[in-house]
């Protein structure tokens, strides 16, 4: 047996156990414990850190109860490991009490401790919770919060789309004399990029590298992002150059990036041309850099070359995930392959994948729009009895399928059971069965839900007021249908050329030719031009043996301006 001098260390350096997997830390933990006398409780921290870092969060908590048993008191160190524990296993009450421990102990947390508990608060999105314990350290003055800690709370906010709250947080740093670093910048900056605060962001950069900050690969990769997303490729090429130019190589996300946004512009042949150029560098791509290839063939109906994408992954020794046979299911969907699909859904399990809500929406909406109603309930039933729970798309998917397949009253039994449960029905929903009801010529009961939404607290978009004045106009109700029409910008949703086209075409068809008139005006005053329905209605009115005079009137008007 060891000699006591080597519980907490072997000559002048400090005892480290030897620990790879679990059986090995409790094996050395159980010597310890048998050690007499017992050692001290540095070695059990250890033996407990190593534990923290193989997440056997519930085992260090076990075995520092036993600690305890045994007299071995736990120090500052300990009592944080226990906080961690708790806070990852989203006990947050438990970590609160180990704190309050600390005090009755006579011991002072330290600044980590705190940290651990921010990011207990942050990681379980309680960030008003780790506001005010901020709050409360600062005030209290326990302990001075160090860039750990208001990178923390930046985090947070972010996370939670606060972007002033982290802007303003960064202001307070240095009135702390707490200088921020990289990770504080790039948070904040990949936060803003991603709510489209492009010039924020900017102005943020420009700020650090005035601060002698310099930007790293992650700080790039953000305001590439942010320059895709919104559609800015010159800012995007023009960041790329001045990343060579300051020696920071993009890396495979930063590549990743790319390809995804140019195979959303539809632009796949240049995508493939970024990932040419990743493998020529010696950076390999990966899963996500295929998917989002995978994604763009999709999106332009080239299944079999998606599909030639997906055996790609496999070939290269990388694991399809959801994600990837999600996209091709709603690929083979969109493209009214649903056999394909199905197939694909089938392979899943036997590849070790769970299918997810959004593999099952879209394969039921694909059974859906294929007609094949029974198929898409079945899948429906399915995917509850395997723990997936339907969200509100899924639910609309099933009304929407109902609805187009003659089955109205049971669309409107489902709607009632959205109602009565948690997951309540959105406009999409709403304007689904008032679009329903207004084909299967029940324009009392469409008017009546339509009606009901405000009590219900569901406010209409403009989809649902187009419905609306549509099915209206269908009915020769027009005194109303333009009563909702002009009512709607009043409340606050403002008509498209959607929304113009439909009442005007309802005008002409009820040959109320002045209004129409006048209504083209003011869609040409607003910006909105005629669409094809609309177009050729005119032009049948136009070749009419007896053309209305405000008709031509208006006509000739056109011409003239």
């Amino acid at each position: 047996m060891p000699s006591k001098s080597r519980e907490t260390h072997l000559g002048n350096r400090p005892w480290k156990p030897k620990v790879r997997s679990v059986e090995d830390a409790l094996k050395v933990f159980d010597e310890l414990l048998h050690r007499r006398p017992l050692p001290s409780v540095i070695p059990f921290n250890q033996i407990l850190t190593q534990l923290v870092k193989l997440k056997q969060f519930e085992t260090v908590l076990s075995l520092n109860r036993q600690m305890g048993l045994l007299g071995i008191t736990s120090d500052a160190y300990t009592l944080t490991i226990s906080i961690n524990c708790y806070c990852r296993l989203n006990r947050m009450e438990y970590a609160l009490s180990v704190l309050a421990h600390f005090f009755k102990l006579g011991l002072q947390p330290n600044v980590t401790t705190f940290n651990t508990l921010l990011n207990g608060f942050v990681l379980r999105n309680g960030v008003a919770d780790a506001a005010r314990l901020f709050s409360k350290m600062v005030e209290e003055g326990h302990c001075q919060p160090d860039v750990f800690t208001f990178n923390t709370l930046i985090k947070g906010f972010c996370a939670i789309g606060n972007n002033t709250l982290a802007i303003q947080l960064l202001g307070k740093m240095d009135e702390r004399g707490c200088q921020p670093n990289i990770v504080t910048y790039n948070t904040i900056i990949d936060s803003l990029g991603k709510h489209t605060q492009v010039d924020e962001a900017s102005k943020l950069f420009s700020e650090m590298v005035g601060r002698g900050i310099a930007p790293n690969v992650v700080t790039y990769t953000s305001l590439i992002q942010a320059a895709c997303n919104m559609g800015h490729w010159n800012e995007a090429t023009r960041l790329l150059f001045e990343m060579a130019s300051q020696g920071i190589f993009p890396d495979v996300f930063t590549f990743s990036i790319l390809v995804d946004a140019l195979c959303k512009e539809g632009k796949v042949a240049q995508a493939k041309t970024v990932i040419q150029i990743m493998i020529q560098r010696g950076i390999e791509p990966n899963t996500i850099t295929y998917n989002s290839l995978m994604d763009g063939h999709c999106l332009r109906g080239e299944m079999d070359k998606a599909k030639q994408v997906f055996d790609l992954i496999v070939s290269k020794g990388f694991s399809v995930d959801v994600h990837s046979c999600s996209i091709l299911i709603n690929g083979y969907c969109k493209g009214k392959k649903i056999d394909q699909a199905y197939k694909i859904f089938k392979e899943m399990p036997r590849k070790g994948i769970v299918p997810n809500t959004i593999t099952y929406n879209s394969l039921i909406d694909g059974f859906c729009k294929a007609g094949r109603l029974q198929e898409a309930e079945k899948l429906f039933s399915e995917m509850q009895d395997c723990g997936q729970l339907p969200d509100i798309q899924t639910y609309n998917i099933i009304l929407d399928g109902l609805c187009n397949n003659q089955q109205l009253s049971k669309a409107i039994e489902l709607l009632r059971e959205m109602e009565g449960n948690k997951l309540k029905p959105d406009i999409v929903a709403y304007s689904i069965i008032i679009e329903a009801l207004f084909k299967a010529g029940k324009i009392d009961s469409a008017t009546d839900v339509f009606s009901g939404l405000s009590s219900k607290g569901v406010q209409p978009d403009v989809w649902t007021y187009n419905i609306m004045i549509k099915g209206l106009c269908n009915g020769g109700i027009l005194v109303e249908a333009e009563k909702l029409f002009r009512d709607m910008e009043q409340k606050g949703c403002y008509p498209d050329g959607c929304t113009y086209n439909t009442i005007i075409r309802g005008f002409l068809n009820n040959n109320e030719t002045s209004r129409a008139v006048l209504l083209i005006e003011e869609m040409g005053v607003r910006s909105f031009s005629g669409d094809a329905s609309t177009m050729k209605l005119i032009i049948d009115l136009l070749s009419m043996d007896t053309v209305d005079p405000v008709l031509l009137a208006w006509l000739k008007d056109s011409v003239r301006s």
